[in-house]
C-alpha cells in the first residue's frame, strides 16, 4: 500500500475547514438578514443571543432512537469480530475516548452514517453494504463515519440545520406580513420595497444551497480523515466506486441503466463520487510502506454476522424512512 502525500493532505484539509466556516457564516449572515428587516437592528440583538442559546442546549437525537427506527440490530463483537477490531483500532487512532457501538441494518440498501457525539456515539452498516464491499473496503467507509463523529460533523450540520429553518421560518413570517398588509400597498397608503421582498424570498433558498455545500464539504473532509486514519486511500475510492455501481435493485440496474438523472452539483449533499475518487487518488505517493495494521488490511469478503438477521426489502415506513 502506498503512503500519503502529505503536502496534498493538509493543502485539501485546510481549504475544506476554510469552506465549511465560511458557509457556516454565510447562513449565520442570511439568518441575520432577515431577522433585520423585520425588525430592524432590535431584530439582530435578539437573534444573536437566542441563536447562541438554541445551538448551545441543542442536544441533538440519541443514537438507539433512530437505529429503532432504522430496525437496526446491535452488532457484537462475537458477530463481527473483525469489524469490532478495526473499530477499536481506529478509534484509537481517532483519539476517541469511547469506540461508538455497531449496529446492523438488515436491508438491500446500500448505506452507512454515522450518529452521536464523540463520547456517545454509533454507526450502522446496511446488509446491502456489506454484501457489496470486502473487508478492506468496509474497513474504510467505517473510518470515513468515524471522522464524521471525530470532526463533530452531526452537530455541525445539525447547527446548519438549524440556521436553515429558523431562516426560512423568519421569511415565511415577514412575506406573511407583506400579504396582511397588501390591502394598505394597493391603497397607497404603504410603500413597499422590493429588494427586501426579494431577500425573503432568496434568503431560505440560498441558506438551502449553503447547506448542502457544507454538507459536501464535511463529506470531503470525512474522506480526507478516514484516509489519515487507515493509510489508505485507494480502498476508500473503491468502495465509493462500488457504491456509486451498485446502488439501485438488480431490475433497475438491468432495465434502467440510465436511471440517475445526473442533478446540478449546487443540489447534491454528497459530492459527486468522480471528484472524490480524483481528491483521494491525489493523496497517493510513490512511496511504498508496509501495512500497520493486518486488521486494516485483509480483503476477503467481511465475517457476517447473524443469519437469522434476514435481509429486507426496502419499503416505506410510517416513520418517513425507507429501510
Amino acid at each position: 500500500m502506498s503512503v500519503l502525500n502529505d503536502s496534498v493532505w493538509h493543502r485539501h484539509a485546510f481549504a475544506n475547514r476554510l469552506q465549511s466556516a465560511l458557509l457556516l457564516l454565510s447562513m449565520g449572515a442570511f439568518l441575520t438578514l432577515v431577522g433585520w428587516l423585520l425588525w430592524g437592528v432590535n431584530g439582530v440583538i435578539m437573534l444573536l443571543p437566542a441563536g447562541v442559546a438554541l445551538v448551545l442546549i441543542n442536544p441533538g437525537v440519541t443514537p438507539w432512537l433512530i437505529m429503532r427506527m432504522y430496525g437496526a440490530v446491535r452488532l457484537s463483537p462475537e458477530q463481527a469480530p473483525l469489524l469490532h477490531s478495526a473499530l477499536h483500532e481506529l478509534s484509537s487512532r481517532a483519539g476517541l475516548s469511547r469506540t461508538p457501538l455497531l449496529y446492523y441494518i438488515p436491508s438491500s440498501i446500500i448505506n452507512a452514517f454515522a450518529l452521536g457525539r464523540r463520547d456517545n456515539a454509533a454507526i450502522a452498516l446496511s446488509d446491502g453494504l456489506l454484501r457489496v464491499l470486502d473487508t478492506r473496503e468496509a474497513i474504510v467507509v467505517l473510518a470515513h463515519e468515524l471522522s464524521h463523529i471525530r470532526n463533530n460533523d452531526i452537530r455541525v450540520m445539525g447547527v446548519a440545520d438549524l440556521f436553515s429553518r429558523l431562516t426560512s421560518l423568519l421569511s415565511l413570517f415577514g412575506l406573511l406580513l407583506l400579504l396582511v398588509n397588501l390591502p394598505l400597498i394597493v391603497l397607497g397608503a404603504a410603500s413597499i420595497n422590493w429588494f427586501a421582498i426579494l431577500i425573503l424570498i432568496f434568503a431560505p433558498h440560498l441558506s438551502a444551497l449553503a447547506q448542502m455545500g457544507l454538507s459536501r464539504t464535511r463529506e470531503y473532509d470525512a474522506d480526507l480523515n478516514a484516509v489519515n486514519l487507515t493509510g489508505d486511500p485507494e480502498g476508500l475510492a473503491r468502495a465509493l466506486v462500488k457504491i456509486d455501481q451498485t446502488g439501485g435493485n438488480f431490475l433497475e440496474r438491468i432495465l434502467l441503466p440510465g436511471r440517475r438523472i445526473p442533478e446540478p452539483s449546487l443540489l447534491r449533499t454528497h459530492p459527486p463520487t468522480e471528484e472524490r475518487v480524483k481528491r483521494l487518488m491525489q493523496l497517493k505517493s510513490s512511496r511504498r510502506s508496509t501495512p500497520s495494521s493486518v486488521a486494516l488490511r485483509r480483503s476477503e469478503p467481511p465475517e457476517y454476522i447473524a443469519r437469522a438477521l434476514i435481509q429486507q426489502t426496502p419499503r416505506w415506513r410510517i416513520t418517513g424512512l425507507w429501510h
